[in-house]
């Protein structure tokens, strides 16, 4: 085999005609099917491919890698096109994006601009507080982000393969970066397959389970000049490598499965077409690759993957729609399509091809320049957030904020008016936010992990009474009230909450939780707090679930009472993003109490409820007798769908003191 052959340089349109297909792939599987087509593993195999000629041509006719070289010109044709992306669809989001989604769209924004973008989705992905997070225009800079890491990664690569070359294996760099990329592959392959079965959203965006795709690329770049095809053969894989492509994502669920195995479907797939190059005569795909529209769209296809996710985001934001009918979708392609040649055309290209631009420094210089509005626009964007976030504190000892306290509870005490013509707090751009302590303090055990997270607020030395809250985030939303009353009646506070888990001694589809609820039964009984303060049901569920009771029973014998609190109602939309679309006041933002909160509740349906649980429905001081509203006393009560806010939970507090103390006084 004869590694020093270069491979035919001569431009090859069917893998413009390839990038076409895949990108045109990538938009209608996302605008009309609602799912992802295997495109852009497309993309990271050719870009491995060309990527690796293009570095090992350098090398041997220069002698050296000239990285700073290599990656300025990288960013010299690809950061114009990004950032006018970037800039302009910032702009279109302080126009038309709900402010609710401000902040977690800004964060992105950051992402994409310095290309850890997939690191940030990866985070949300298994964030249980960013489950509500809504597609961001920005989302698919995820594949941008690899690829920009990509470019880092394989000249250092590269260079690892000349220093092994030159003075341990004494063979010719080529031979030794293919081992290098086949090592490469193989590690990051079986990496890719064992993260995708254990933890499949983190997999999607984690870059090392992406490099053996990057890999493949390479691989087949360093050998090609080596495989000669028959006529029928290059016929046969070149049209099954396209067949492959496109019923990829109809026959797969691309978005729950890949990479691991499963992305070897499309690789495989572009890998055929490669191989295939124009060898297949008048029968060979790469007559369709290399027709004129194909490889015209192939130049700007760059461009269109930038352009039309945005376009589909703004257009379910602006009409209302989940789904795109046929003409809509047409418009945002035919749009995306422009865009993209305009793009491309009138800021792109003169960039790129501009020689006065001829040196590192220029090219630096052009780079930081480019990138300098979206980072200074991010900047100014972020201090109207923060300094927006800063004006809800004491919001709770604002008499024009009562919150709960526009419901008389039990003590007789009446009702609080509220005025129409306050604003609400938190304003929804807060109300992501507005959680509590325990978040930030890294108090909230996370999904995926077992262990048991004590934390202690309230009066930690010698107090009179110590409460477990124990739970899931529905419990967690509770410390705020705690918190409220715990100096003045000397209580301690332990906290014991973890995302997604309820406290119940159920078998758990998710092994992390069953293991900590059978953690955190065995320090309760060793601990034996005063009460435990934990959710009695879910609202979705019709009875208490046994593993509830299981869990309360097993307290029982060791003496320990629960203070169990009846779910609150959840609301089936985002409610901040309501408030703000339509008013704190409006109907359209409420629910009929009977339709969310059953008079009926889940506990009344036991048949013998555990003698040590002292149940409380808290339902009054969330709903009127008619509806559920999402604005109570000018406070927000919501921060999504269900999960109340911080701030409306600090007004629960006279109203949990009331029912907790003379329990605890007992």
């Amino acid at each position: 085999m004869d590694l020093y052959r270069n491979a035919d340089r001569k431009f090859r349109m069917e893998i413009e005609g390839l990038r076409a297909v895949a990108s045109i792939l990538v938009a209608v599987y996302h605008i009309w099917l609602g799912n992802v087509s295997g495109g852009v593993d497309v993309f990271f195999v050719v870009s491995g491919f060309l990527i690796t000629t293009s570095l090992l041509n350098r090398f041997e006719r220069n002698g050296r890698i000239d990285f700073p070289g290599f990656i300025l010109r990288l960013a010299k044709r690809l950061f114009p096109a990004a950032f006018s992306v970037l800039f302009i669809v910032m702009i279109a989001c302080i126009l038309w994006l709900p402010q609710v989604r401000w902040d977690q769209t800004l964060a992105e924004v950051i992402a994409s601009a310095l290309y850890f973008q997939n690191w940030e989705l990866a985070t949300s992905a298994i964030d249980y507080l960013a489950q509500n997070n809504e597609a961001s225009p920005f989302q698919h800079f995820w594949a941008m982000s690899i690829q920009g890491q990509f470019y880092i990664i394989w000249p250092l690569l590269l260079f690892i393969a000349i220093l092994l070359a030159k003075y341990i294996l004494n063979k010719s760099v080529r031979f030794t970066f293919l081992m290098t990329l086949i090592v490469i592959l193989c590690l990051s392959f079986t990496y890719s397959v064992y993260l995708t079965e254990i933890n499949q959203p983190w997999a999607y965006f984690d870059t090392f389970t992406r490099v053996w795709e990057f890999s493949i690329g390479g691989i087949v770049a360093l050998l090609i000049s080596n495989i000669v095809l028959r006529k029928s053969v290059s016929v046969i894989i070149g049209w099954l490598g396209l067949f492959g492509l496109i019923s990829c994502g109809i026959l797969l669920q691309v978005s729950t499965v890949f990479p691991g195995y499963a992305a070897l479907w499309p690789t495989l797939s572009a890998v055929f077409i490669l191989l295939a190059g124009n060898q297949g005569g008048s029968f060979g795909v790469h007559r369709l690759l290399s027709t004129k529209p194909l490889v015209k769209f192939g130049s700007i296809s760059y461009g269109f993957y930038l352009w039309h996710w945005p376009l589909l985001i703004f257009y379910f934001i602006l009409t209302g729609n989940e789904t795109a009918h046929l003409i809509d979708g047409s418009i945002i392609i035919i749009l995306a399509v422009v865009l993209s040649y305009l793009t491309i055309t009138f800021i792109e290209k003169p960039i790129r091809n501009n020689k006065s631009i001829n040196t590192n420094l220029k090219t630096a210089l052009v780079a930081v320049a480019i990138m300098a509005p979206v980072l200074v626009f991010s900047g100014f964007w972020s201090g109207n957030i923060n300094h927006q976030n800063a004006d809800l504190e004491n919001v709770v000892e604002n008499e024009e904020y009562p919150g709960a306290a526009v419901f008389a509870f039990a003590s007789g005490e009446d009702n609080i008016t509220e005025e129409s013509d306050i604003p609400v707090a938190p304003s929804p751009i807060q109300a992501r936010n507005d959680l509590p302590v325990l978040y930030n303090d890294g108090c909230h055990q996370t999904l995926g992990e077992s262990e048991v997270i004590e934390c202690e607020y309230g009066v930690t030395d010698s107090p009179d009474y110590i409460v477990a809250l124990v739970g899931g985030s529905h419990s967690a939303h509770w410390l705020p009230a705690l918190q409220g009353f715990a100096e003045e009646e000397k209580i301690k506070i332990l906290n014991y909450t973890k995302s997604g888990c309820r406290f119940s001694a159920e078998e758990f589809e998710a092994e992390d939780c069953t293991e900590w609820n059978e953690n955190l039964k065995d320090i309760l009984l060793a601990n034996k707090p005063d009460i435990i303060f934990t959710t009695a049901d879910a609202t979705e569920l019709d009875n208490v679930p046994e593993g509830y009771v299981k869990q309360w029973e097993t307290l029982s014998d060791a003496d320990i009472p629960v203070f169990a609190v009846r779910d609150n109602p959840r609301f089936g939309f985002d409610v901040p993003s309501c408030v703000e679309e339509k008013g704190k006041d409006t109907i359209e933002c409420s629910i009929e109490r009977e339709e969310i909160l059953p008079a009926a509740d889940a506990w009344s349906k036991l048949e013998k409820p555990p003698s040590n649980v002292h149940y409380v429905d808290l339902s009054d001081s969330f709903c009127e007798v008619d509806y559920c509203k999402p604005v109570v006393g000018n406070i927000l009560v919501y921060r999504d769908s269900y999960h109340i806010t911080a701030t409306y939970a600090n007004t629960l507090a006279p109203i949990i003191r009331h029912k907790l103390m003379p329990i605890l006084e007992r």
